[in-house]
C-alpha cells in the first residue's frame, strides 16, 4: 500500500504547518500541503488543522477561518466521514465551523501561557487515539491564550455520556476549561480537536518534552491501513 495522505492546512497567519508537516512524514505518511484559499482537498486520506493566529485572531480566534474556500470542501467530507484533527487554532476551527460542539474563550488568566502540560487521554476509540490507552498520561507542550473550553451544561452531558471527552487536564488546570476538557471529539470518533500541541512533541531532538505526540500521526496511519 502506498503511503497514507494527510492533508495540513495553511491559514494566513497559520504558524505549525510545517512542524505538523514533519510530524506526518515522521509517522510514515506523506504530508500533503493544502491552501485556505483552494476548492479541492486533493483525494488526502485525513486532514490536520495545525495552530497558529489565522487572520491574527480578528473577531473570534477561527472565526474566519471557517469561511474559508476549502472549508467549504471540508466541512463535508468530515461529516461524511474523513479523520480531521485539529489542534489550538485548528481545534477553535473545528467549533467555529460547528464539527464539534463548545466553544474556546479567552483563558480564566486573562494571560496567554506557554508550558509542557500533562493531559491525561479518556478515550483511545478515535481515529487520532487508537494507539494510546484509556488513563494513560502524556505530555504535551501548550501555547494559547484562548484555550477555556465552554460549553452549555447539557452539551458537556451529553459529551460525558458519549466518550466524547477525549483528553483532560491534570496536575492543574492551565485556562479554566469546563470539567478539565483538552480536548473532545464528535461522536463518531473521526474528527478530534485539542488545545496543545501534539506535532511539538515528536522527537527529542529539538528539546520536545516528550515523544508523546507521535502516537496521534501513528494512529491515525493504522486507522487508514485498516480502512
Amino acid at each position: 500500500m502506498s503511503a497514507a495522505r494527510v492533508g495540513v492546512v495553511t491559514f494566513p497567519g497559520t504558524l505549525d504547518d510545517q512542524d505538523a508537516a514533519r510530524a506526518v512524514r515522521l509517522a510514515g505518511a506523506e504530508a500533503v500541503p493544502l491552501w485556505h484559499g483552494d476548492h479541492d482537498l486533493k483525494g488526502v486520506d485525513a486532514v490536520f488543522l495545525p495552530g497558529g493566529f489565522s487572520y491574527g485572531d480578528y473577531l473570534r480566534c477561527g472565526a474566519i477561518s471557517r469561511f474559508a474556500p476549502l472549508m467549504d470542501e471540508l466541512i463535508p467530507a468530515a461529516r461524511g466521514g474523513l479523520p480531521v484533527l485539529g489542534t489550538c487554532n485548528g481545534f477553535q476551527i473545528l467549533c467555529e465551523a460547528h464539527l464539534l460542539p463548545g466553544a474556546l474563550t479567552r483563558n480564566a488568566s486573562l494571560h496567554y501561557i506557554c508550558r509542557d502540560q500533562r493531559i491525561r487521554v479518556e478515550s483511545a476509540a478515535t481515529a487520532w487515539t487508537a494507539d494510546f490507552a484509556a488513563g494513560q498520561e502524556i505530555v504535551l507542550p501548550i501555547k494559547h491564550g484562548e484555550g477555556r473550553y465552554v460549553a452549555s451544561a447539557e452539551t458537556l452531558q451529553e459529551l460525558e455520556a458519549n466518550g466524547q471527552v477525549v483528553f483532560r487536564y491534570v496536575g492543574g488546570n492551565p485556562n479554566g476549561s469546563l470539567d478539565d476538557i483538552a480536548g473532545i471529539s464528535n461522536e463518531a470518533g473521526n474528527i478530534v480537536g485539542l488545545m496543545p500541541h501534539p506535532e511539538h512533541a515528536v522527537e527529542d531532538l529539538v528539546g520536545a518534552p516528550s515523544t508523546d505526540g507521535l502516537g496521534f500521526f501513528t494512529s491515525i496511519l493504522k486507522k487508514l491501513v485498516n480502512v
